[in-house]
């Protein structure tokens, strides 16, 4: 999807080339947030006892947090950095968000089940009998499966989401933990704490086809964006492994802080970030160096255990591409702004509180929006296409 142009009396553009990572803290029952392009944090957030498994949602807009401690999942609002909802689930741990934002999935650890929350109502619709001890899992690109790892039964649970059922299970090696699916969904990769190994699962056979040996007691896996690079923790030699998707074949470790946990990959693929749970940092890998490039402290013990990156920037960046004397910001007082979104799909208004106040289906080109109706203040419009997902700011003066 290109840029989208944002047009009041004269053209502005958005940047769209940062990112947030939210962290949870186990001891300090926060989530600290951290831009990505200058690596420091910027926000603390309260949540519940004991945060563990994070996961943005696809539009950036909403974080989902597990806390086993009180057993809830905290919602964030990514543009106030607050607290809006919570849910009650017993023994959460690992979770994940559908591609479609509509779904989360939340391994329930201690009960052997998934729950299924519906994110428009924010409550458990199904649960989903899986393996023993359940901890992470990852959803296929398409919606259509979710993979589960029982640390337990030493199993992957295979979930048909349009069932809510288990429709196969993959033996793998001893205590599988983390689990990333590749981009194009042909390999799913399953870390195996108690064997020191990477289970690389062929998805349209559900069998393991390679077994990787990284390093000591590995615990959580991400995949580079472009599918070349499977990133993971080894919690017991305080290093990161990388696996060569092509070959299947480990590199040396890089080491890290101590008792590393949680990592995610950037949107763009340059860095890795990843939780070191004893030292209370998060370690930067630059990916072309492979070295550690940053060090950021953070709160007590952080886990991070998901996929703790938002692909968007929710910073307000004008661009004016006319040389027209007029204010970028605070907007200029208009009652219609146009976006060129190139493709036929969704536009949606919100407010801060991200409540839904206005949808229009957009055109193949320029579509215009009536704003006559909103009081002054900030609003979020994201704009949804086949070919993904933009949200951005503005503001109605």
């Amino acid at each position: 999807m290109k840029n989208l142009i944002f047009i009041l009396g004269s053209v502005l553009t958005f940047n769209c080339n940062a990112q947030t990572a939210y962290i949870t803290n186990y001891n300090s029952n926060s989530v600290s947030v951290i831009n990505v392009t200058t690596n420091m944090v910027t926000a603390t957030i309260p949540v519940g006892e004991f945060p563990e498994g994070v996961f943005v949602s696809p539009d950036g807009l909403k974080v989902y947090v597990t806390n086993n401690g009180s057993n809830l999942i905290s919602v964030i609002n990514s543009v106030t950095n607050m607290v809006i909802d919570t849910i009650q689930i017993d023994y959460p741990w690992g979770i994940a968000v559908s591609p479609d934002g509509l779904r989360v999935y939340v391994a329930n650890r201690g009960l052997g089940i998934v729950s299924v929350i519906n994110t428009v109502l924010n409550i458990v619709e199904d649960t989903i009998l899986v393996g023993s001890w359940p901890e992470g899992l990852a959803v296929s690109p398409d919606g259509l499966r979710v993979y589960v790892a029982n640390y337990g039964s030493n199993s992957v649970s295979v979930i048909n989401t349009s069932t809510n059922s288990v429709f196969d299970t993959i033996q793998v090696g001893d205590y599988p933990y983390g689990v990333s699916v590749c981009p194009d969904g042909t390999r799913v990769y399953v870390v195996n704490n108690g064997s020191n190994s990477v289970s690389v699962i062929n998805t349209v056979t559900n069998t393991v086809v390679e077994t990787v040996p990284v390093g000591c007691q590995p615990k959580c896996v991400s995949v580079s964006p472009d599918g070349e690079k499977v990133f993971v923790t080894n919690s017991g030699g305080n290093s990161v492994s990388i696996i060569n998707s092509a070959t299947n074949t480990a590199s040396e470790p890089i080491y890290v802080g101590h008792l590393p946990l949680g990592l995610s990959v950037s949107p763009d693929g340059s860095k890795v970030y990843i939780a070191n749970n004893i030292d209370n940092t998060v370690s930067v890998i630059n990916t072309y160096s492979n070295a550690v490039v940053d060090t950021i402290p953070v709160g007590y013990a952080p886990a991070a255990f998901g996929n703790f990156i938002s692909s968007y920037m929710l910073e307000i960046d004008y661009q004016c591409n006319v040389q027209d004397k007029i204010s970028i910001y605070p907007n200029p007082t208009a009652q219609c702004i146009t976006i060129e979104s190139f493709e036929k799909g969704v536009i949606e208004i919100y407010n801060t509180h991200l409540e839904l106040i206005k949808t229009i289906i957009a055109g193949s080109n320029k579509t215009n929006i009536d704003l006559s109706n909103l009081t002054s203040g900030l609003y979020l419009v994201k704009v949804k296409t086949e070919k993904g997902i933009e949200v951005k700011k503005f503001v109605k003066e």
